[in-house]
C-alpha cells in the first residue's frame, strides 16, 4: 500500500515544497547508532524523511542515509554511513545514465559544482538542471516486495522475512518514462538500487546502454603517478549485482557490472594524469541491445550497496553474509541430501528407505545416474514420476542433474563467435549452446515439463548459462550480438525464479543466488578427491575454512566420494564403509559442523548396522544443533597440519550462542589454551562453555571479549565448545 505520494516537475522550489504532503516525517541527524547492528539489528527501522526546508528526500534506517535534492531536478547529495560517518559523496552525479536510440542522456542531475573533491551543502541550493535530461515528476513511498516470491519446502532457520521501504522516483522526456527505485532495508546498511523504462509513443525505443548507478566517491587512495590497475578501489562501499556469472564461486570475482572509472572534472586529485579509480557506474559489459516496444516496460537489474565501517575481514564477510540474508533469504535453506549414482528403480527406492532410516531429507540424483530430464516422453515421466511419489511418502524429496553448458550441440544451436562468424570452440567452457538458439528454447521448456510433472523436488544445475555472447542472427531468443548476453541471462534468471517460487531447490555453480538459486559448490579442486582420505580431511576443512568468509554455511557444497571420483584408488573412498568408519565420521562432522551439506556421492550411506548407527548419530547430532551450526561463521585458525585448526559459529538470538569445532590433525594428543573470539554473541563479561561433553564452566571474557579456555583433543580428532 502507498503511503505517500509527492508530485514535482520543472517548477520552482517553493511551488514544489507547498506540495509535499504532511504525511513524510521531518528529517533530523541521529546520533551514532546505539548497537552494533551485527549483533542487535531489531531498533533500525527503514523509513524514508522529508528535510526541514522541504529540499530534500532522506532514506534511512539509522545505519545509513540518502539524500536527495528534488529541484531543479533530483540528484544524490549525501550517501553516508551512520555508523563510521563516513561520507560516499564528493560530487553529485545523474541518478542514472541510458543510450536510446544511440543518444546518451541523464535521468535526473544537477549541474554546477567546481570543486569535485567534496561537496558542501551551501553549494548546492547554486545548482542548475539541464533541459536534456529526463526530470523527476513524482515520488512514492511503499513496502518492500522481495525479489522473488519465494516458497520454501526444506529446512530453514527461523527468521522473519526481510522488511522495508521503498522510494520510487519518477522521471518523464517526452513519451518516455523511467522509474528509479531504492529499497531501502531494515536493520542491515543497504540500499538495492534499480530502475525501469516504460515506453509510452507510438513507435519502438532501441535500449542499447543501463547505467542504473552513479556515484562520484571519494578515492580510496592517494597516489602521484600510476595507472587505475594498480590503484587501490573504493571498499568500504560494497556493490554487486543480479547479473554475475563465469564459474568463479565467489561474487567479486563473477561480477560483470561494477566499473570504477575515472574522473578527469576532479582537477584537485592527486594524481598528475587524473587517473584515480574514483567514480563508480554500474551497467552490464553489453548491451541490453534490445528493442521496446509500444506499452512496453524495460526492467533494469538490481544493483546492492552495502556500507561497510571496517577494513576487518571477517566484520566485512559478516555484514557481507548478512547481506544475502535479507536479499537472498531462500540461500538460508539447507536440506540434507546425498548424492546417488544410480536410477534403477529398485536402487533409488533402497537409498530413499536409506535416507528415511538415517534422518537424511533429499536424493539427488547425480551426474552419472543416467537421468535425462530432457527425456519427456510418457515413460520417462512415469518413471520418475513414481519415484517421486514414493520418495514423498516416505517424507523425502527427489532431485536430480541437468548439464546445459559444456556440450557441442550443433552449428545451428551453438554460440557464434563475433570474430569468425563460426560456432565459438573457446567459449567460457569450450563449445556451448546458446540458450536463445531453437535447442535452447527448447532445453528450458523440457526441463519444465519434466520438474513440473514429476513433482522433483530439486534441479541440480550443471554450467548454467556462463555469458556466453552470440553473434547468430538466426536464434529465435535474441536479435544479434549486442542483446544476446541480456537475453540469456533475463531466460536463466527467469528459469531460476519459476524454479524457486514453486519450492523447487536450485544447486547450480554460478553466482544467480540473487535470482532465485540456493547453493554453489564451496571451491574445491576435484581431482583432490582422488588424494588419500587423510590430505581429504585436512584439505576440505581448508576448503571450508576459505569457502565461508564472504558466503553462509547454506550457500556452499561439498564432496565426499563414498565411490571412486577423478581417478584414486583404494585409499581415496570410503567404501566398503563399514571399514572407514572413523574416516567417515570424521568428514560427515567436519561437514555438518560447519553446517555446509556435502555431496555424499555413491551407492549407499550405510552398507551394516554399525555403519547405519554412525549416521542417524552425526545426523541427530547435527539436527539437534541445527540452528547454532548453520549460523555465522568466525574463523579460528586455519588447517596447515601442523598444528590445530576451529571454526566458531555465533548467533546472540539462540539460547546457544556459540558452538566452536576444534580440530588435531596431529598424531598426539594436544593441550592448548585458546582464545574464543566472542564478542558476535553478544556475550559481554562471561560465558558458560560446555567442551565436549563434559560440564560447563563460566569463563570471564576479557577486553577483547575473549574466553581463555585450556582444550585437550585426542589424536586425529576433534572436540567441540558449545557457548551459552
Amino acid at each position: 500500500m502507498i503511503r505517500s505520494i509527492l508530485f514535482f516537475c520543472c517548477l520552482s522550489l517553493t511551488s514544489i515544497a507547498q506540495k509535499l504532503p504532511p504525511g513524510l516525517p521531518v528529517w533530523k541527524t541521529p546520533g551514532a547508532p546505539a548497537s552494533d547492528w551485527l549483533i542487535r539489528a531489531d531498533g533500525y527501522k527503514a523509513a524514508v524523511y522529508r528535510s526541514a526546508d522541504g529540499k530534500d528526500l532522506i532514506l534511512s534506517n539509522g545505519l545509513l542515509m540518502r539524500r536527495i535534492r528534488i529541484a531543479p531536478n533530483a540528484a544524490t547529495v549525501e550517501f553516508r554511513n551512520l555508523t563510521s560517518g563516513e561520507q560516499f559523496i564528493r560530487a553529485v552525479r545523474p541518478e542514472a545514465r541510458l543510450i536510446l536510440d544511440g543518444k546518451t542522456v541523464n535521468v535526473g542531475g544537477l549541474y554546477g559544482q567546481k570543486q569535485q573533491a567534496y561537496l558542501l551543502n551551501e553549494w548546492v541550493d547554486g545548482f542548475t538542471a539541464h533541459d536534456t535530461d529526463f526530470f523527476l515528476k513524482e515520488a512514492t513511498v511503499s513496502p518492500l516486495k522481495p525479489a522473488v516470491n519465494w516458497k520454501s519446502s526444506t529446512w530453514a532457520p527461523a527468521a522473519a522475512r526481510p522488511a522495508g521501504q521503498t522510494l520510487t522516483l519518477t522521471f518523464g522526456r517526452g513519451s518516455l518514462q523511467v522509474d528509479v527505485q531504492y529499497d531501502l532495508y531494515d536493520g542491515i546498511p543497504l540500499i538495492a538500487k534499480r530502475l525501469s523504462i516504460r515506453n509510452q509513443r507510438g513507435t519502438a525505443v532501441s535500449v542499447d546502454g543501463v547505467v542504473n548507478e552513479i556515484l562520484a566517491v571519494p578515492e580510496e587512495e592517494s597516489a602521484v603517478v600510476g595507472s587505475p590497475e594498480q590503484m587501490k578501489k573504493p571498499s568500504r562501499i560494497y556493490i554487486e549485482s543480479n547479473y554475475a556469472f563465469n564459474n568463479a564461486m565467489k561474487a567479486d570475482l563473477s561480477d560483470q557490472t561494477t566499473h570504477w572509472k575515472t574522473d578527469s572534472t576532479y582537477t584537485s586529485q592527486v594524481n598528475y594524469n587524473y587517473q584515480t579509480p574514483c567514480v563508480l557506474e554500474v551497467h552490464p559489459p553489453i548491451g541490453p541491445g534490445i528493442a521496446l516496444a509500444p506499452g512496453e516496460t524495460f526492467e533494469s537489474i538490481r544493483t546492492y550497496e552495502l556500507l561497510l565501517d571496517s577494513y576487518d575481514r571477517e566484520r566485512n564477510g559478516l555484514a557481507k553474509r548478512r547481506m544475502y540474508n535479507a536479499i537472498a533469504p531462500w540461500t538460508r535453506q539447507n536440506p540434507i541430501f546425498m548424492h546417488l549414482v544410480s536410477t534403477d528403480p529398485v536402487k533409488v527406492r533402497e537409498i530413499i528407505d536409506q535416507c528415511a532410516e538415517t534422518g537424511y531429507e533429499m536424493v539427488i540424483l547425480s551426474f552419472g545416474s543416467g537421468l535425462n530430464m530432457e527425456d519427456t516422453s510418457a515413460a520417462n515421466i512415469a518413471k520418475f514420476k513414481a519415484l517421486a511419489d514414493y520418495a514423498h511418502s516416505k517424507k523425502i524429496l527427489l532431485g536430480g542433474y541437468s548439464l546445459f553448458s559444456s556440450r557441442r550441440i550443433s552449428d545451428a544451436d551453438d554460440v557464434i563467435d563475433p570474430k569468425t562468424g563460426l560456432p565459438d570452440k573457446h567459449a567460457m567452457f569450450g563449445a556451448a549452446a546458446c540458450l536463445g538458439s531453437n535447442w535452447g528454447l527448447t532445453y528450458l521448456k523440457k526441463l519444465k515439463t519434466f520438474i513440473t510433472q514429476t513433482g522433483f523436488d530439486l534441479l541440480e544445475h550443471d554450467g548454467p548459462y556462463p555469458g556466453d555472447v552470440c553473434a547468430s542472427t538466426n536464434h529465435p531468443g535474441h536479435k544479434g550480438l549486442h542483446d544476446s548476453q541480456w537475453t540469456q541471462m533475463e531466460m536463466q534468471k527467469g528459469f531460476y525464479r519459476w524454479l524457486n517460487e514453486r519450492g523447487v531447490y536450485v544447486n547450480a555453480p554460478d553466482w544467480y543466488f540473487l535470482d532465485g538459486s540456493h547453493k554453489i559448490a564451496l571451491g574445491y579442486r576435484e581431482v583432490n578427491f582422488s588424494l588419500p582420505r587423510p590430505e581429504q580431511k585436512i584439505l576440505n576443512r581448508q576448503n571450508i575454512f576459505d569457502g565461508t568468509w564472504e558466503k553462509t554455511p547454506s550457500m556452499g557444497w561439498g564432496f565426499v566420494p563414498l565411490t571412486k571420483y577423478q581417478g584414486g584408488g583404494p585409499e581415496a573412498i570410503l567404501e566398503p564403509l563399514n571399514d572407514h568408519l572413523e574416516d567417515y565420521k570424521q568428514l560427515m562432522v567436519q561437514y555438518y559442523g560447519a553446517g555446509v551439506q556435502a555431496c555424499y556421492r555413491g551407492p549407499r550411506l550405510y552398507d551394516t548396522e554399525a555403519t547405519k548407527k554412525v549416521v542417524k548419530e552425526v545426523v541427530g547430532w547435527y539436527k539437534q544443533n541445527r540452528e547454532i551450526l548453520n549460523s555465522d561463521i568466525i574463523h579460528l585458525r586455519r588447517p596447515d597440519g601442523r598444528e590445530w585448526d576451529g571454526i566458531l559459529h555465533v548467533n546472540p538470538s539462540l539460547p546457544t550462542k556459540g558452538m566452536a569445532l576444534l580440530y588435531n590433525p596431529l598424531k598426539e594428543k594436544i593441550t592448548r589454551t585458546i582464545r574464543i573470539p566472542l564478542y558476535y554473541t553478544g556475550l559481554e563479561k562471561q560465558a558458560s562453555i560446555r567442551i565436549g561433553d563434559g560440564k560447563a564452566v563460566t569463563y570471564p571474557l576479557n577486553r577483547s571479549y575473549e574466553a581463555v579456555v585450556q582444550v585437550d583433543i585426542a589424536p586425529g580428532s576433534y572436540t567441540t565448545l558449545t557457548v551459552q
